[in-house]
């Protein structure tokens, strides 16, 4: 209780902010402060879009070891992150709405995009966030003018364009606990009509777990990578736009962690205690805790990822105002994971030993082309078509070895599938100017799927074993045209306010349960999932700019909704993805930002979410306890986040700066089973640091990442036969760091 005090004293001196994460573009100036985003395929300033949109600067980010999708969720109070073994487990929720599996055949409810690039699979978004410019949160159904789904929301993820100068940038960083950062970058021009920008970056961390069966510390990362754009204009018309990158990335994080060898059934809250895991994992050296740190398993769990592709996009002024833009792009995603499935190191009746082994092999190719018409008369619009081929072919195998009359046997299965998917879509969104203050929106998405999988598993055991079903084959295709859809109108109060009131339709397409242990009632295609929203906002600035913020309320109903439902198989933990039923969200989001003066920022952000399950549908062959009302997993009712930064000049060229920043995040529940033991409880970061600063062109900061130590999972989940785990974040206990920065 005393930690929570100092955290909310903390968060009262921190002037309850982010400091400086707001992208300020170059137009307008940035003495007006005002923030320039892309949400609407052009550039308007935030205050003027009529969607709850969150901003994040790249370079700030950075700076406070902000790296990838999953840090940068504890700064965005409507942005939640499932952890997992590796990328093909991790999701990204908005306002608690997310997808959890690990099947090629269903799309995730938050769409991911870069430099305008639909990315197909969550797991390509989880890796290092390379040379970024900003992000972009859109909150609520986006899927008018964005991808083929986002029934949730969009992460518009956009990288720096060449400099207009000659530009050389080295960054690196060191942080305890063995973490290191190294990325340099040069951009500028080539001639007068192309400019490049090329950056590279190598990380590692050796991780803050230890396997005492290995003797090595993991839950760390090898990371390197190459991003690089090259932007041609042959005349004042046309831009051309050359973009490729190629990011590795190696991790060895474990499948869970033990935090208890007994389990806590729902709703009864009885106790189950397991005297036999506890006993083995005495012997192991392991004891469960909420802040365990340490795993005894045979081998170390590893994840190896490659990520790569490129894109071409051209943007072509016609006249009269129109813009003609297209892009071309294709990517591929390589991941070899090889996990210890049981997580523990002794074998026992009762409790068996297993490893996998799988790879994915997915690619994808887009094409999108819009037609943006002039802005300023009555009338103005946004219209194109989008095609998308993805193919997937995984193969995964697992062997199980089991003591049975006290001797070890081992059976194996293999499982080759994968999907094929298409998608094509017309779409549009019209504004129409009634007055200069009263604007009406329309738009909508006109969208044909086609999905289809294969799916063959050879296994040694004809009647099953923990972990391995018998021989299944199977194939199927299913096909849908549906939309999306938005309407609204918004009121321009004064100048520096408006108002504005939005209707959406989201939709997320049919989906297969395509796995390892895909069974026969996984071959039916799952319905799609579609959403109704209602928000209502208002947003504003005053002094100059100086002032700014937003207020959005919204309530959104999911109709079919795409979820993962734990269930058993001799003794072990399986998943199956179900049209879970009807769910809902609801909240108020607020944001604050303030510059009292040049030399101090101010920001704050809170998220009141209330996501619960309306009606849950329990799958066929199924017992279950009925779980409506109750919350979706990852989705606390309360985030907040919040900092302060002021620079103190010394000199005209040298200046320091107090960054410090705090969040708090409620109570939360981990599982759609509700079971109490995956509840992770209330907690609060506060972080810091200062930084010696001369003339913009060199940086030497020192932070401190959770100051009060708070200890915390980023997710709770049920172990393979037995137990309750968690993974480990990486501010799970205090560090402290160094960041320097030089630029020519």
């Amino acid at each position: 209780m005393g930690r929570m005090y100092g955290w909310v004293a903390a968060g009262l001196l921190a002037g309850v902010a982010q400091p400086a994460l707001a992208q300020e573009a170059d137009a307008p100036s940035k003495d007006s402060g005002d923030i320039v985003v892309t949400a609407r395929f052009r550039n308007e300033n935030l205050q003027d879009v009529p969607i709850a949109v969150s901003v994040v600067n790249g370079d700030v980010a950075a700076s406070r070891n902000l790296n990838t999708l999953q840090d940068l969720s504890t700064v965005i109070p409507t942005v939640d992150f499932r952890n997992g073994q590796s990328n093909k487990d991790r999701t990204v929720f908005i306002r608690g709405v997310g997808t959890i599996t690990t099947s090629p055949g269903v799309e995730s409810s938050v769409s991911t995009v870069i430099d305008g690039v639909v990315l197909v699979r969550p797991g390509q978004a989880t890796l290092d966030l390379l040379d970024l410019d900003h992000l972009e949160v859109l909150r609520g159904p986006q899927g008018t003018l964005f991808g083929k789904n986002a029934s949730a929301g969009v992460i518009n993820l956009v990288t720096k364009a060449p400099s207009k100068v000659q530009t050389e940038t080295l960054e690196a960083g060191y942080y305890e606990g063995g973490e290191g950062r190294i990325k340099a970058s040069v951009s500028g021009p080539i001639t007068s009509t192309i400019g490049y920008a090329l950056s590279g970056l190598y990380a590692s961390y050796k991780g803050n777990v230890f396997n005492a069966g290995t003797g090595h510390k993991v839950n760390g990362y090898d990371r390197w990578g190459l991003r690089g754009k090259i932007v041609a204009r042959p005349n004042d018309d046309v831009t051309i736009t050359f973009a490729g990158d190629y990011l590795y990335n190696r991790d060895n994080t474990p499948q869970g962690v033990y935090v208890s060898s007994s389990r806590i059934a729902y709703p009864t809250g009885v106790v189950t205690p397991n005297a036999t895991l506890a006993g083995l994992l005495a012997q192991e050296g392991i004891t469960p805790s909420a802040n365990n740190k340490r795993v005894n398993t045979n081998f170390d769990s590893e994840v190896r990822d490659r990520n790569y592709g490129g894109s071409i996009t051209l943007d072509w002024r016609l006249g009269g105002g129109y813009t003609l833009t297209s892009i071309t792009a294709y990517r591929e995603w390589k991941n070899h994971q090889t996990p210890d499935w049981d997580t523990r190191a002794i074998l026992a009746t009762g409790f068996p030993q297993g490893r996998d082994d799988g790879t994915v092999d997915f690619d994808q190719f887009s094409q999108e082309i819009r037609l943006a018409s002039p802005q300023g008369g009555l009338v103005d619009y946004v219209v194109g078509a989008y095609l998308l081929a993805a193919d997937t072919y995984e193969r995964y195998q697992r062997s199980v070895t089991q003591l049975i009359g006290g001797a070890p046997v081992t059976n194996n299965g293999v499982a080759n599938y994968g999907i094929s998917a298409q998608n094509h879509a017309l779409f549009g969104e019209a504004n129409l100017h009634a007055t200069d203050a009263l604007t009406f929106i329309a738009g909508g998405r006109l969208i044909h799927d086609s999905l289809s999988y294969f799916h063959q598993r050879v296994s040694d055991t004809a009647t099953g074993v923990s972990g391995i079903r018998p021989s299944f084959a199977s194939s199927g295709k299913t096909d849908r045209v549906d939309y999306s859809a938005r309407a609204g109108v918004q009121y321009k109060l004064a100048s520096n306010a408006n108002t504005y009131f939005t209707f959406s339709r989201g939709y997320k397409g049919p989906a297969y349960n395509v796995f390892f242990n895909m069974q026969a009632f996984d071959t039916q295609p799952l319905a799609p999932e579609t959403s109704t929203s209602y928000e209502i906002g208002l947003k504003g600035s005053l002094f100059g700019g100086r002032v700014s913020g937003g207020i959005a309320a919204y309530v959104t109903n999911y109709d079919g909704y795409q979820a993962n439902f734990a269930d058993t198989y001799l003794g072990a933990i399986v998943t199956r993805l179900i049209n879970a039923g009807k769910v809902q969200t609801k909240g108020i989001e607020a944001d604050l930002n303030a510059r009292p003066t040049d030399r101090l920022t101010l920001n704050f952000a809170v998220a009141r979410t209330d996501a619960r399950i309306k009606h849950f549908n329990c799958p066929a062959a199924t017992t279950c306890t009925s779980i409506d009302n109750q919350p979706l997993p990852f989705a606390p009712d309360w985030k907040l986040s919040g900092g302060a930064a002021w620079k103190l000049p010394i000199t005209d060229g040298l200046a320091i700066e107090l960054q410090t920043d705090a969040s708090y995040k409620s109570r939360t529940q981990y599982a759609i089973t509700q079971t109490p033991d995956t509840i992770q409880p209330a907690y609060g970061i506060w972080n810091a640091s200062i930084a010696l600063i001369g003339d913009e062109h060199w940086e030497l900061r020192a932070l401190v990442k959770n100051i009060l130590d708070q200890h915390y999972a980023n997710t709770l989940a049920y172990g393979t036969t037995a137990g309750v785990v968690r993974y480990v974040p990486r501010d799970n206990d205090r560090y402290v760091g160094l960041n320097a920065r030089i630029r020519y």
